[in-house]
This record gives structure tokens, sequence and C-alpha cells, in this order.
């Protein structure tokens, strides 16, 4: 068979004013200014971009080659731009991101911390279902995190998944139902002495449930049932 030649447009092609027009390309964005416009868009998308999604945006200015011309690779430029892909993010990454974090605010970060950030870093559901909590996640990032602190991170975790599922926030009866047919959930005992028995102990336990409902963005209603 014989050897397919190159279409003679492009055998015709100088090499030398081929890269001298690439380079002029690519100066007409800055890499600071393609990573504004990746930034900005996952602000308007509310989380961190696709290519095709980014391709699509009329407001953007840059296409996707570009950012790839500049990077290298796309994930390579969303790392740039601070916005860790999701389905592309390592444990190291997800835990170099709340270390830098928590140098820029001069403490240790809060699940506040990232939900104040959404869209430029991964979400705290993508570090509860990597590392079981955002408390776990925290001390491998070399944080100093109470084990009680621990704990509680992990049952109001489980008291909003449970009130998922029953459509209200748990009561103490509630829990010790779901926990017949749940595994490694703690127990009613366990969660009621988090709040050294004091009274309304339970009650205490739904508000930081219903908060943690509230910061998924379902509605909780005044007598504790979800709405929809």
């Amino acid at each position: 068979m014989a050897k397919k030649r190159p279409y003679s447009a492009i055998a015709r092609i100088d090499p030398a004013e081929l890269a001298s027009f690439q380079t002029a390309i690519r100066k007409r964005y800055s890499d600071e200014e393609i990573l504004a416009e990746l930034r900005a868009y996952a602000a308007r998308l509310g989380r961190s971009p696709t290519m095709k999604e980014f391709a699509a945006d009329p407001d953007t200015k840059v296409h996707p080659q570009t950012v790839i011309e500049h990077f290298g690779t796309w994930n390579a430029a969303k790392r740039a731009a601070g916005l860790v892909p999701r389905r592309f993010a390592t444990r190291e990454e997800l835990l170099e991101v709340l270390r830098l974090l928590g140098e820029e605010l001069g403490r240790m970060p809060t699940a506040r911390d990232l939900d104040d950030r959404r869209g430029r870093m991964p979400s705290k559901s993508l570090y509860w279902h990597t590392f079981g909590s955002l408390s776990a996640a925290l001390r491998e990032a070399g944080y100093d995190v109470a084990v009680g602190e621990e704990r509680l991170e992990r049952a109001v975790e489980q008291g909003a998944e449970l009130a998922i599922e029953i459509g209200r926030l748990p009561k103490f009866a509630d829990w010790a139902d779901a926990r017949r047919s749940h595994d490694g959930m703690l127990t009613e005992w366990q969660v009621y002495r988090m709040f050294d028995s004091r009274r309304g102990a339970w009650a205490t336990f739904q508000f930081l449930v219903r908060g943690r409902l509230i910061e998924r963005g379902a509605e909780v209603q005044s007598d504790g049932t979800l709405a929809g």
C-alpha cells in the first residue's frame, strides 16, 4: 500500500513561520487572563466547569484550546485556577487545598469556609466521600482536630442522611430504629452524651442537623419536617 502523503498545503508550511504565528496567537491572552476567565465561569456555573461547558458559554472569551496551549492540559489549567477537578482530584490534592486555605485564613478551615468558596474549591461532599468526614480530612492534612469534634461531625452527617430518608429531623426513637438496619451508625446514647446529657440535649442535636440540611439546600419546616 502506498504511503499516504500529507496535503500539499500542509507540506508547504514553513515550520519557523508556524511557530512564530502560534507564539503570537498565544500571547493574545496572558496566563492570568485565562485563569480569570476560568474562575469567572466557575462562579457563574457554581462549580468547576468541564471543557465542553466552558466552550459553550457565550460570555467566555477564551477557547478551551487556547487554555490547553497555555497550560498543557485542561485539568492543569483548572488546578492553576484553584478549581480542582472533582473526577480527577487525588487525596493529596484535596489535602493540599485544605492546607493552603488554612494558610490563607490563619486557622483551621471549616465547612462554612468551603461553602463560601464554592466553585473555586472542592465541595464538602467530596471530602466526606473521600475521607469519611471533613474532620478526618483536616486531621490527615495536619490539623489538630479533637476526637470529640470528629465524632460530632459524623453524628450530624448521619443525622442529615437519616432526616432525608424519613422526611423529618430524627427523634431519639427514629435513631434507635434506624440503627438496626444501618451499619456504622453511632448509638442514640453516644449522640445524646455528646451534649453532656443537658436538658434539651437531643433538640440541640436536631438543631445542628437542621443547620447541615439547610447548608445542603433543604428547606426544614418549624415542626422539623422537610419540605418537598
